[in-house]
């Protein structure tokens, strides 16, 4: 599973509709919240280590977009799933 996937689960409570919807499906028109969006954001920001602005999340409409941004702006060393559930993280995350 995709690390985005990854924490779209545990936004969700569900692996349902992380493993139902396609990496290029609009995650607005998929029927996840402005609200969870959000979360989402922030989500990626704490657990992976990676900056989104405003004028980032305007581009950031699908799994795929978000995988991309993840794998361009990640700080060296956390790129992938690591931290991610609190699982194999790098840093420990505490």
């Amino acid at each position: 599973m995709s690390t985005i996937r990854e924490l779209l689960v545990e936004l969700t409570g569900t692996a349902e509709y992380a493993d139902q919807i396609g990496d290029d499906v609009d995650l607005a028109a998929s029927g996840i919240d402005s609200g969870d969006l959000v979360r989402l954001v922030l989500l990626v920001e704490q657990r992976l280590g990676v900056e989104i602005t405003a004028e980032d999340m305007e581009g950031l409409h699908t799994i795929a977009d978000y995988e991309r941004f993840v794998a361009e702006h990640a700080p060296a060393g956390t790129r992938g799933t690591a931290g991610v559930g609190g699982a194999a993280g790098a840093s420990g995350g505490a």
